[in-house]
């Protein structure tokens, strides 16, 4: 079974926030400038539609050794040999985490989004692999945001690996770095910009960085 490791970078990659370029072509980018786990986030695609780009996509991030994690469907996920599913808090009220282990089976990856203390603590009890917290900062995908004022308490709290998202910039990353923060997922930072390429190793080399000790 692949793992979320720490001083990672995830791409949570969707069409809406791709500047109209191809999201095959951005993906390609992505994984050669040095993501680690990639996301399959279209929230307006048909299931027939999703199997196709889904199938793609997960040729590509194995080339690579790249995880590539399938957002809310685990059907989906598992049909086009993704590494997981990632299940928001609506989506595990319509498919609970057992029975998207039923359906995954226990060699795949489960990720689950948690948006304070206490779902964090449900997720932690959970049979779920790891956990995505946010909104820190403002985004534009949610009409709320966190905060970084609770992150000591997160991390103590954490024995699965924990994601941070939510508005996370190149100007706000080493806030979230220097709290302990170990592993960071974007979409407009990496997506709405000129240069993915080139951004994404910023993004790597701020982590990298802390994962040196180099600050």
């Amino acid at each position: 079974m692949k793992k979320i490791k720490d001083y990672s970078l995830y791409l949570i990659l969707s069409e809406k926030f791709a500047k109209k370029r191809d999201v095959l072509e951005v993906a390609k980018e992505a994984i050669e400038a040095g993501i680690d786990i990639l996301q399959m986030r279209e929230k307006e695609k048909s299931q027939e539609e999703l199997i196709r780009l889904g199938s793609q996509l997960s040729s590509l991030c194995k080339n690579k050794e790249v995880i590539f994690i399938v957002n809310d469907d685990p059907v989906v996920a598992k049909e086009v040999g993704a590494d997981g599913v990632h299940l928001g808090q609506k989506d595990i009220t319509k498919c609970s985490i057992k029975e998207a282990r039923d359906i995954l089976g226990k060699d795949k990856i489960i990720g689950v989004s948690t948006h304070s203390i206490e779902e964090l603590r449900k997720a932690e009890k959970s049979d779920c692999d790891y956990i995505a917290y946010g909104p820190i900062f403002s985004t534009v995908t949610k009409d709320y945001l966190i905060g970084t004022d609770d992150m000591e308490n997160v991390l103590a709290l954490g024995q699965k690996p924990i994601v941070f998202i939510g508005g996370i910039t190149l100007d706000n990353i080493d806030t979230l770095l220097s709290k302990g923060a170990k592993i960071i997922a974007a979409i407009r930072a990496l997506l709405e910009v000129d240069d993915t390429r080139g951004t994404i190793s910023k993004f790597k080399e701020k982590i990298s960085n802390y994962k040196q000790g180099i600050k």
